[in-house]
């Protein structure tokens, strides 16, 4: 995999650009002015991120592993620690399904119902492979949502959720935060 340079990661004119960022060359970045990326953060092959309104704000030692989609009107804000698998998508903005409105947009917008709203995804979450998040939805600190899953509702801190749409089946371990302390302190 071949990363942007420092250079054109500088001329891409994001809104914050923290150190040791990595962007595959094959990822797609949309309106990079309204996008803040931290510290440490890898964004991997086939990637999209395309930043509404809201923006997109992703901290400190984040992967956002290949195909990811990160898209919509609302914010999207990823957590330090966090970590987005493959073929995850998460969405801020959402068509109305109800068929009573138009769909997509190419269609204006007095003629379509699309909902915006925030997306929250906690440090150290973690978020499996083909994973869909929808708007409004808040994974709070330490959940883990397995492979496949549809969030459609916020989910606890430390709770582990599986299926479409997902429920929580048990709590999450937290030697993770042990060691989050011991990597900010330096320690072995």
């Amino acid at each position: 995999m071949a990363f942007l340079t420092e250079k054109q990661l500088n001329e891409m004119g994001f809104a914050a650009l923290g150190h040791n960022v990595l962007i595959s060359d094959k990822a797609s970045i949309y309106g990079a002015q309204r996008i803040k990326l931290g510290n440490n953060v890898r964004i991997d092959d086939f990637c999209v991120l395309s930043a509404g309104e809201g923006g997109i704000n992703i901290g400190n030692y984040v992967h956002i592993a290949v195909y990811a989609l990160l898209i919509g009107a609302g914010e999207i804000l990823i957590s330090d620690f966090a970590g987005v698998s493959s073929r995850v998508a998460i969405y801020s903005s959402n068509d109305d399904y109800s068929g009573n409105f138009l769909t997509n947009p190419t269609v204006p917008t007095k003629y379509t119902n699309v909902t915006h709203a925030d997306v929250y995804i906690g440090k150290h979450a973690i978020i499996g492979s083909g994973s869909v998040i929808l708007p409004g939805v808040s994974i709070f600190e330490g959940t883990a949502v397995g492979a496949l899953s549809l969030i459609t509702k916020n989910c606890e801190p430390f709770g582990v959720y599986i299926g479409a749409p997902a429920k929580k089946i048990k709590n999450r371990k937290r030697e993770l935060l042990m060691l989050e302390e011991k990597l900010i302190n330096g320690e072995e």
